[in-house]
C-alpha cells in the first residue's frame, strides 16, 4: 500500500490489487494507514474542519466524510476533559463519532452502512492517503487532544453572549427584505464590536501584572473566486486591526489579531459574503454559452469592487469608533502597541511571506457594480 501512495507501484494496477486481495487482509491495513495518517497532522498544527476542508478540495469529495471518521477514531482515545472546546466543537461540527464496531472491519461496515461499492470506497481512502502524505505540518492554533490549552489572560476572550447577540443581528440583516431594516441590524452590530474592541484595549491597556497577547485562527475561503474573496477578508480585517495570511493551496486564510478583532472580522466576513452574492445575483448579466466569460469577469470584477469599497467604509466606520470613544488620545499609543504585537506575532508564524500581487479589473460595469452594492451593505 505505501508503494502505491508512494507512487512507486502504477495506481491503477495497485488498486486491483488491493480489490480482489481478501477483505480481511486488506481492511485492517487501510483502515489504520487512514486512521494513522489523520492522527499525524492532528499532531501537527492541523484542525478537523481544515483537513476535512482540503481532502475535499484536493481529492474526491466523496472521501470528506473518511476524515470525520477518522476525526471519531482520534478522540475515542482521549477523556473530554483532555479535548480543547474548540476541537470538540470542530469535531461536532463534522458529525464525528465512532458508529463502527472495530477497525480491522472498518471499510466492510462501511459498505453496509453507506451503500458503498467495495472498490470506490478503496480507491476513496488511497486517494485521501495521497492526499494526506502531501501535507505539511503547520502553526498550531488550537492544541491537539491531550495538550493542555495554555490559560488565557483578561481581556482575550469575547464575550459569549456578545457574540450571540452579534450573531442575531447579522443573521437578521441578512434575512430581512427592508433595507432600512438590515442597515439598523448591521449598524448595531457594528457598534457592539467597536466598543466591545476598543473596551479591551483599554482594559489590556491598563492591566497590571496581566500579559494580553495577539493570536491567529485560520478561516477558510470556498471556490469560486477564492482570490477575490481573500481581497474581501484582508479589507475586513485590515480595518480591524488585524493581520491575513492567504494560503490559497490549502483554501485558507490565517488571521493574527487580538480576540474580540479576530471574532469581528469572522462574523463580518461571513455575513458580507452572503450579502455580496446576493446583490450579485441581482447585478449580473445574462450567462449563457456566449456570455460565459463575460459573466466570469464581471464575477471577479464585482467581488473586487466590493472588496475595495468595503474595506473603505468599515476604516471610515473605525475612524469614527475611535474619535467617539471616551478617552481616545489615550488609546491611541496602546492601539499601536497592538498593531505592533499583532504584525510579531504574524512575522514569527510566516517568517517568508510574499505580498499578493494587485487584482486586474476587466469588467468596468462589474467593478462599478461591486462598489455599489458595498455602499447598499448593511454595514456602517
Amino acid at each position: 500500500m505505501a508503494g502505491i501512495v508512494g507512487g512507486r507501484i502504477a495506481y491503477e494496477s495497485g488498486l486491483d490489487l488491493l480489490t480482489v486481495a481478501p477483505a480481511a487482509e486488506v481492511d485492517p491495513v487501510l483502515a489504520g494507514a487512514l486512521f494513522d495518517g489523520v492522527a499525524r497532522l492532528f499532531r501537527a498544527g492541523w484542525q478537523p474542519v481544515e483537513l476535512h476542508r482540503v481532502v475535499a478540495r484536493r481529492g474526491d469529495p466523496a472521501a470528506a466524510p473518511l476524515i470525520a471518521d477518522a476525526t471519531a477514531a482520534h478522540l475515542r482515545h482521549f477523556k473530554p476533559r483532555a479535548v480543547d472546546a474548540r476541537w470538540r466543537e470542530q469535531a461536532g461540527e463534522l458529525g464525528a463519532k465512532v458508529w463502527w464496531g472495530a477497525d480491522a472491519t472498518y471499510l466492510t461496515e462501511v459498505t453496509r452502512h453507506r451503500r458503498a461499492d467495495r472498490v470506490t470506497l478503496i480507491d476513496a481512502v488511497l486517494g485521501t492517503l495521497r492526499v494526506l502524505a502531501t501535507l505539511p505540518p503547520i502553526e498550531t492554533l488550537v492544541p491537539p487532544p491531550g495538550q493542555v490549552a495554555r490559560v488565557a489572560g483578561a481581556g482575550t476572550r469575547t464575550d459569549n453572549a456578545l457574540l450571540n447577540r452579534v450573531r442575531a443581528l447579522l443573521a437578521k440583516a441578512e434575512s430581512t427584505t427592508f433595507p432600512a431594516e438590515a442597515e439598523a441590524f448591521s449598524a448595531k452590530a457594528q457598534e457592539l464590536i467597536s466598543k466591545h474592541s476598543l473596551d479591551e484595549a483599554v482594559l489590556a491597556g491598563g492591566a497590571d501584572g496581566i500579559t494580553v497577547t495577539p493570536h491567529a485562527r485560520r478561516i477558510g475561503i470556498d471556490h469560486p473566486y477564492e482570490s477575490e474573496k481573500a481581497s474581501l477578508l484582508d479589507a475586513v480585517a485590515r480595518a480591524n486591526r488585524c493581520h491575513v495570511v492567504w494560503s490559497p493551496e490549502f483554501g485558507f486564510a490565517t488571521v493574527f489579531g487580538f480576540e474580540a478583532d479576530l471574532a469581528a472580522v469572522d462574523l463580518l466576513q461571513a455575513s458580507l459574503l452572503v450579502q455580496a452574492h446576493r446583490a450579485m445575483s441581482r447585478a449580473e448579466p445574462p450567462g449563457g454559452k456566449a456570455g460565459r466569460a463575460r459573466l466570469k469577469t464581471f464575477r471577479q470584477s464585482f467581488l473586487v469592487g466590493y472588496a475595495v469599497r468595503i474595506g473603505e467604509r468599515l476604516a471610515e466606520a473605525d475612524r469614527a469608533a475611535l474619535a467617539g470613544a471616551r478617552d481616545a488620545a489615550s488609546l491611541l499609543p496602546v492601539l499601536a502597541s497592538r498593531e505592533v504585537q499583532v504584525k510579531e506575532a504574524r512575522d514569527k508564524a510566516f517568517p517568508r511571506t510574499v505580498r499578493g500581487r494587485g487584482f486586474r479589473v476587466d469588467n468596468e460595469e462589474g467593478w462599478e457594480s461591486g462598489r455599489s452594492a458595498a455602499d447598499q451593505a448593511t454595514l456602517h
